[in-house]
């Protein structure tokens, strides 16, 4: 899951880009416009976005978000006595709030629970073949058996999960598991996933379309 944080403070947006990186592929914008430059670009599962943000408060760039037509679940962080500026934000449109100075663990698990609620609106179950993928909670099961995917391996099966019959490509992949302050990344790596993959579901599951990517079929 790839999150977008959009936080002006150094030393804050350091030390929670770390700790969401636990459970998210982070990048961290300073601004507004950073934000709007980076969401043009990528698709996020979820912003965390400051609202005093210099220059365009991040108040502004929710509404210009929501005029958009941009589903991106969004989670506020607030100062403490800006009662107001919370109203304002979830009306207009945010998905929930956190209060500075938070907890990293609450914010953790807040996240995590805006990603499920977002992904339980589209498709709840996905079937392919014996398989059977909740992408809400992660879990996959086989012939009602539990599968246990390391974070990487899930990550790699949602995206192919969400495509299936559509071939998938290595870019996309990594786009979609890789932060912007990821170090380099091997050129095999994905590929060391994908066995990883096929070991524990079978290996006709997931096809190599030469050239192209990686493709679930049913």
């Amino acid at each position: 899951m790839r999150l977008l944080l959009v936080e002006d403070d150094k030393n804050l947006g350091k030390a929670t880009a770390e700790g969401l990186k636990e459970s998210f592929a982070v990048d961290w914008v300073r601004s507004a416009e950073e934000a709007e430059e980076a969401t043009a670009m990528v698709k996020y599962d979820l912003m965390v976005l400051d609202i005093n943000l210099p220059e365009k408060s991040g108040l502004d760039l929710l509404k210009d978000l929501r005029k958009k037509a941009n589903p991106i679940p969004v989670l506020l962080l607030t100062a403490r006595d800006a009662i107001y500026h919370r109203v304002e934000g979830l009306n207009a449109g945010a998905d929930d709030y956190l209060v500075k100075p938070f907890d990293l663990d609450e914010l953790l698990a807040r996240c995590s629970a805006l990603v499920r609620r977002a992904q339980s609106q589209g498709q709840p179950v996905i079937s392919i073949l014996d398989l059977s993928y909740e992408p809400a909670t992660g879990k996959l099961e086989r012939d009602g058996k539990s599968i246990l995917l390391s974070a990487k391996e899930r990550a790699i099966f949602d995206v192919l999960a969400h495509n299936i019959d559509r071939p998938v490509s290595k870019a996309l992949i990594e786009e979609r598991i890789y932060d912007w302050g990821s170090e380099e990344i091997e050129s095999n790596t994905i590929e060391v996933h994908i066995a990883g993959l096929r070991r524990k579901i079978g290996r006709d599951y997931i096809k190599t379309i030469r050239g192209v990517g990686y493709m679930i079929c049913k």
